[in-house]
């Protein structure tokens, strides 16, 4: 059965019931407070596992003229129905031990009356609570298909629990409040389905009857008190005890437990019969409690949660819904596809890929060129087309988009007219193990095509970097002839208004044309080390990133003066006291983990920035900082920073390594040769190596890590890539 089947369901599913989930869910947050309120009343005042219903009996009987019953409820409240010495009926909370009355039976709330009435039958009765179990089977159907999304997603029943990879928050948090209250929600809805057919009468009768265990006659008149199973019987054991009406000898005392019935000689204190309970009154028992969260804070508060879960599964999966249809809907061709030259065929699950076709697209639009995008289900033949260009990503487990997932079939069936170079761009995450695995199955498709021409070997971009799509495009962009200008801003719509950053501090050039520049922003703005700042200079449409260092309140920058670099130069010509207008760009996959306890900080040239502030923050963890440079000069503009992180033993370790000191050039990764032991702990003890710099020093430390965990940890770097346990920003 294929994913589409399974969404489709699922949204189905979730669109019949949504009106009625969402009654039941916020009548559900309502009544989560009740078992809450209840429970923290001061009616327990003994433990009922210490008390024994015989000195239960003798404490009401000094209090009280007669007792009627005694009942134990899911709080272990004591409630007795007695006569008192004046006459009177009452039925009240008691302390068992002294038999004297706690307080008054908790009267139900109107708000908990409506809520109550409105969860269990919408104020139609017999009608309501048909529609509300059905609704209760409906939402168990919708987290059922829902569970097995999340497991093609992930690539299977075992990596379900395996990182999710954030490609935007409702999608990012409708899968992990999926996997967290996937359970709660199972129990909820059966439950609910249970004491649905519990009032229909549609569960198999009760059919034990009271088997006799007696009919021995007293031989003695036995008060009470001095019954045996009185004695030996705990309150906390029982949930009901009724004494017998009369004197008669067939009247009994009839004691109820969860799981049986006993009836006792009044006189002796002999089990005279006794009755199972059954699977169906046990299910309606727990059914009830679990349901409900009767005597239970904890589980009172999960029910709570899982409501809020609910509500925020409805909200966050029509959202992404109507982003998905949205990316649909939006395309709008100026050119047929018979006429266009180019042609953008595009797979996207999210819609998010498609935001890097359109980018394209309207990039070759800007110089004139005649281009059609569609997505990978409609390819056809193209009459006047020269060029193909796939923009795919891969879903789950190695498979096609939902827009994608008929192109492998179609594709082998359609004849093209004409010779057609073609380029494909997968999109995707290194954190899957089947990284871009269906980009790949596409370009192979169209290899074996004696039509198509690759102009370029398959490209692959990690959790959507604009910086590597520049990469490829400027590549694609020669490889055709063509100028194409295509900026961040053009794929992310949505950019964060600048602030204004006060230049506090600015160190000279060092031997590398690299200065520090201090800055700290006009209003409070929230940011840690690792995060980006991103400045966007007049007259230019493009933004530059800088990955920052947060000292105290302030922000530190490590920058190059590049000789013809338009922003670099600015920051080095800022004066002090001079604002800089810029904002902050969240970079959460390059924070340092709250939960490591070490880590390995790679980087070189200006890239030890970042690292700076996380040194500085440190308090607890070993902090181990490997850096490469030029020359011994070149460290000298960070050596007061990381003098005293070492005398404060907020650094731990620090080496480098200089390329042109000697004759052979050595790099960062040098380091890792002689501290191949340091590696292997910190990756077993599930701590993290971060790497930060240039991509060259990233694939040469990449490289070294690999040699050393296939040696010493008989695995592969993906491995812990996957677990996030490698971590880069590098450009």
């Amino acid at each position: 059965m294929t994913i589409s089947i399974w969404r489709f369901s699922h949204l189905t599913l979730a669109i019949s019931a949504t009106l009625f989930i969402t009654v039941a869910s916020l009548t559900g947050i309502i009544l989560a407070f009740e078992p809450i309120s209840n429970k923290i009343n001061p009616y327990n005042v003994v433990d009922t596992q210490t008390i024994s219903i015989a000195e239960a009996i003798a404490a009401l009987q000094n209090e009280y003229e007669e007792t009627i019953t005694i009942n134990i409820d899911e709080n272990d409240f004591v409630i007795a129905n007695i006569i008192t010495k004046e006459g009177k009926s009452e039925t009240i909370y008691i302390n068992p031990k002294t038999g004297k009355k706690v307080g008054d039976l908790i009267e139900k709330s109107p708000l908990f009356e409506f809520a109550t009435n409105l969860h269990r039958s919408l104020f139609l009765k017999t009608t309501g609570r048909f529609i509300i179990g059905f609704v209760s089977f409906l939402l168990f159907l919708i987290s059922i298909t829902g569970t097995i999304l999340i497991v093609k997603r992930q690539g299977g029943f075992k990596k379900i629990f395996s990182k999710v990879v954030k490609e935007d928050f409702n999608q990012y948090y409708h899968i992990i409040l999926g996997k967290w209250f996937l359970i709660p929600i199972a129990i909820i809805t059966l439950t609910g389905i249970y004491l649905s057919l519990e009032k229909f009468s549609l569960l198999p009768k009760n059919k034990a009857i009271h088997e006799e265990i007696t009919q021995n006659s007293p031989s003695s008149k036995l008060k009470p008190t001095e019954f045996e199973i009185f004695k030996t019987t705990k309150l906390s054991d029982i949930t009901a005890l009724e004494f017998p009406f009369s004197s008669d000898e067939e009247d009994y005392f009839n004691i109820t437990t969860v799981n049986k019935e006993f009836a006792v000689h009044q006189f002796n204190g002999t089990i005279i019969t006794q009755k199972k309970q059954g699977l169906v009154s046990l299910g309606s028992y727990y059914s009830l409690i679990l349901h409900t969260g009767k005597g239970s804070i904890i589980w009172s508060l999960v029910l709570l949660l899982s409501c809020f879960a609910i509500l925020f599964f409805i909200i966050s999966g029509f959202s992404m819904t109507l982003k998905r249809r949205k990316s649909k809907t939006n395309i709008n061709n100026k050119f047929t596809k018979d006429k266009a030259e180019f042609i953008v065929l595009v797979g996207s699950e999210t819609g998010s890929t498609f935001n890097f076709a359109n980018a394209f697209y309207n990039a070759l639009l800007k110089i004139d060129k005649k281009v059609f995008i569609t997505t990978l289900n409609e390819y056809t033949t193209y009459k006047e087309a020269k060029n193909i260009i796939i923009f795919t990503a891969t879903y789950g487990d190695g498979d096609a988009p939902i827009n994608a997932n008929k192109f492998i079939e179609i594709s082998k069936k359609i004849k093209q007219q004409n010779i057609l170079k073609f380029a494909v761009v997968g999109f995707g995450s290194k954190a899957y193990p089947e990284f871009c695995k269906f980009a790949i199955l596409a370009h192979a498709n169209l290899q074996i095509h004696e039509k198509f021409i690759p102009t370029l070997p398959i490209y692959k971009i990690d959790n959507q970097s604009f910086e590597s799509f520049k990469i490829w495009v400027k590549q694609w962009s020669f490889n055709n002839q063509l100028v194409l200008n295509i900026h961040e801003e053009d794929i992310k719509k949505t950019s964060k208004e600048n602030i204004d950053f006060k230049v506090l501090e600015k160190t000279n050039q060092n031997v590398d044309d690299t200065f520090l520049l201090k800055i700290k922003p006009s209003k409070k703005v929230k940011f840690v080390s690792g995060d980006l700042l991103s400045i966007s200079l007049k007259n230019e449409n493009k933004n530059r990133l800088y990955s920052v260092a947060k000292i105290d309140k302030t922000i530190l920058l490590s920058i190059k003066k590049h000789e013809f670099g338009v922003c670099s130069t600015y920051l080095n010509n800022l004066q002090l006291n001079e604002n800089l207008s810029a904002h902050i760009q969240e970079n959460k996959q390059f924070h340092f983990p709250k939960k490591a306890t070490e880590g390995i900080l790679i980087a070189n040239g200006t890239g030890i920035a970042p690292f700076l502030g996380m040194i500085k923050k440190n308090k607890k963890k070993k902090i181990h900082l490997f850096w490469g440079g030029k020359t011994k000069e070149s460290i000298k503009i960070y050596t007061d920073l990381i003098n005293i992180a070492l005398e404060n033993k907020s650094l731990s370790t620090f080496k480098s390594v200089f390329s042109q000191e000697q004759q052979e050039k050595i790099y960062v990764q040098y380091i890792l040769k002689n501290h191949a032991k340091l590696v292997v702990d910190v990756l077993k003890n599930g701590n993290v190596i971060m790497i930060c710099g240039s991509i060259a020093m990233q694939k040469g430390v990449e490289s070294e890590l690999e040699k050393i965990v296939n040696t010493h940890l008989n695995t592969s770097l993906t491995e812990f890539i996957n677990r996030g346990q490698i971590k880069t920003d590098c450009y």
